[in-house]
């Protein structure tokens, strides 16, 4: 009896979940202001109370961490069990994840300063100008693929100001995301200029992931869709 409960004590513990999330809001962020935090209770937004939701109709154990980008997304490439959201889905990035959602949608969008007299009518109308942007994003990423210059920072935080100062010419944001952190950073009067390429947004988990695992999360998102839960999420954050 002794060995048989040990044995499934320490299956349960390789199964515990360990999800990385990034001040991104509204779609997660830290509830106190920090940069960092330790545990679910402290951290908030749209998607963190999606994954929560699903979380809590299963039986799984599991933590939730807020770090940048860049540490919670090598995680979860590197380790099994290790999850990160919001994730946006793409075709470079689906054979690296397995994916839970999609939790929600979000729209590319550039800002300039206030009082722009800048145009865009296509995204190439940009070309030669200086982004801000932060590492790893998936939306600087895109604009270096195709050979736009992005000043790339180790998060979104300090970008609103930066292009307030005119340290750079445009900022690419998302819809949401973008006026939340200018208003953290008091900048105001941002505009946005031009908004593209619409994406999902998942819960992505390491490959090596049970796939009892992913079923019970997948089963927990349709629990929450069914319940009109997922619905009542989005409603209160507008969308």
């Amino acid at each position: 009896m002794f060995l048989g409960s040990m044995a499934s004590e320490s299956a349960l513990a390789s199964e515990k979940l360990y999800i990385y999330t990034e001040n991104f809001p509204p779609y997660n962020m830290s509830a106190t202001g920090r940069a960092f935090e330790h545990n679910a209770n402290s951290i908030d937004g749209i998607c963190t109370e999606m994954v929560q939701a699903i979380l809590q109709k299963t039986d799984l154990d599991y933590v939730i961490k807020l770090r940048n980008w860049d540490f919670g997304y090598n995680r979860a490439l590197s380790k099994p069990n290790h999850g990160i959201f919001c994730t946006t889905y793409t075709e470079e990035r689906a054979q690296r994840f397995k994916w839970v959602g999609p939790l929600t949608k979000n729209l590319w969008t550039i800002f300039a300063a206030s009082g722009t007299n800048l145009k865009i009518d296509k995204l190439e109308d940009t070309k030669g100008m200086l982004y801000a942007g932060y590492r790893n994003d998936v939306m600087t990423n895109y604009l270096l693929e195709r050979g736009y210059e992005v000043s790339a920072m180790e998060s979104d935080d300090i970008n609103p100001k930066r292009l307030e100062l005119g340290q750079v010419d445009l900022w690419i944001a998302d819809r949401l995301a973008g006026p939340y952190f200018a208003s953290l950073q008091d900048v105001e009067g941002l505009e946005p200029v031009f908004s593209f390429n619409e994406t999902e947004l998942y819960l992505a988990m390491n490959l090596e992931t049970s796939e009892e695992v992913m079923k019970k999360l997948q089963g927990g998102l349709q629990e929450i869709k069914d319940s009109g839960m997922y619905e009542a999420i989005e409603t209160k954050y507008g969308l």
